[in-house]
């Protein structure tokens, strides 16, 4: 029994255990376990999967209508099993709707009374019944014309829903087909092979803490005018009292100095500079995970094969941002050519980085060299205190220093 109830304990416990860090046994029994569970249990809710994909949907939408008031762009954005659901019933079901009035006009005419005598001129010669009406339809529809089947010149309602199918049928054409082909040239799989880094990393670069992410295009075919933007999407409430809860902000990644404008031929490191207009200014590494935050970050550019805009999107949550790390090198040199290493492209490395937020260094930084000049300073007024002093107590000795200084000066300039 006692080992049955420890097997349940331990199945029961067995999520905790799995999402705790490589420690010592000790470590781990020592460890509050109602927080440890919190931190399981906590989840922050995508704005942007991954993938790229909005993890957002659209409810209780009243103006369906406008939907049907851009058919077109409505088909576009459908699945792939019900768009071609869609372009198979509308050819069938012009087909057979024409088909029937072929068939109609036949039998209004006396036409299927008529089939074996000679002297009859039908509407349409070897039309004997719906199935063949349905197959004339579909080779005037189609231009395919087999020539069994061929209207005569003695029937003028023949000729007129022969003009009517024909325009419809160029039009119902040039609208599926277009639809499709917009369908299959999407640039949706170019933006497949743009790749992020799986975590975002805080370093030191230049002296300054910044934000970073890596970016890369596994095609030799390059994107044309590529540019990266970034948002943080963050809760907030205005000092009036409004809440938003998915208050988008921007993250600067070289807007003003053009870095954001990128030439994507090798894998990049995107920075974004911590300072006093950035959403991290005040976040340091024990408060990072407190943060419920998400960074989305998107690519635009335009495929160099089609001239299509394409636009690739990620994210990355709290857990996703690593601080104190750095991207392992994926570049180098070899014989005649630079040589890109993928396997590294995810991986990254530990480096020594301040746990302070940027704020907190810069309030160092200006407090270390603040006390300098203050000492300095009272050292010089210090000194001058003390010259002061011994001038009035030992007034002869000073006058025979400066008489010994002064005949020294003399010897100088002779």
């Amino acid at each position: 029994n006692v080992l049955e109830g420890d097997s349940m304990d331990q199945d029961v416990e067995s999520p905790v255990a799995i999402h705790q860090p490589k420690l010592p046994k000790q470590a781990r029994d020592d460890l509050p376990r109602h927080i440890s569970r919190d931190r399981t249990k906590r989840k922050i809710q995508r704005y942007v999967r991954k993938d790229g994909k909005c993890n957002v949907h659209h409810g209780n939408v009243r103006e369906t209508y406008r939907y049907l008031t851009d058919i077109f762009t409505t088909l576009v954005d459908l699945k792939w099993r019900f768009n071609l659901l869609i372009f198979v019933m509308v050819y069938t079901v012009t087909w057979l709707f024409f088909g029937m009035i072929w068939w109609l006009i036949a039998y209004i005419r006396g036409d299927m009374d008529h089939i074996e005598d000679p002297s009859w001129t039908p509407c349409v010669t070897n039309l004997n019944g719906f199935v063949s009406a349905f197959l004339f339809s579909i080779e005037t529809e189609t231009t395919i014309g087999y020539g069994y089947r061929v209207i005569t010149d003695k029937c003028p309602e023949g000729i007129i829903l022969l003009l009517i199918q024909s325009v419809l049928g160029s039009i119902v054409n040039a609208f599926m087909v277009g639809c499709m082909f917009v369908k299959i040239s999407q640039p949706k799989k170019r933006a497949e092979t743009l790749v992020f880094s799986t975590h975002a990393v805080i370093s030191m670069r230049d002296g300054k803490l910044c934000l970073m992410f890596r970016v890369g295009d596994l095609r030799n075919s390059h994107i044309v005018e590529a540019s990266i933007r970034a948002k943080l999407i963050k809760s907030k409430q205005t000092s009036e009292g409004e809440f938003i809860p998915l208050n988008q902000t921007d993250i600067n990644v070289g807007y003003y100095t053009g870095d954001d404008r990128l030439f994507l031929v090798s894998p990049l490191i995107i920075s974004h500079e911590i300072n006093q207009q950035s959403p991290f200014w005040e976040i340091s590494k024990a408060q990072l995970p407190k943060e419920e935050l998400e960074i989305v970050v998107i690519l635009e550019g335009m495929v160099e094969a089609t001239g299509m805009t394409c636009q690739a999107r990620s994210s990355y949550i709290t857990s996703e941002i690593l601080w104190g790390y750095r991207f392992t090198p994926v570049l180098t040199l070899e014989d005649g050519f630079y040589e890109v290493d993928y396997n590294s492209f995810h991986e990254t490395y530990e480096t020594s980085t301040p746990s302070l937020s940027a704020k907190e260094l810069a309030e160092l930084a200006s407090r270390a060299e603040l006390p300098l000049s203050w000492s300095v300073s009272s050292k010089l007024n210090q000194h001058a205190e003390l010259e002061t002093e011994e001038e009035e107590k030992n007034p002869e000795e000073q006058t025979e220093r400066n008489g010994d200084v002064a005949n020294l000066e003399n010897e100088s300039k002779v």
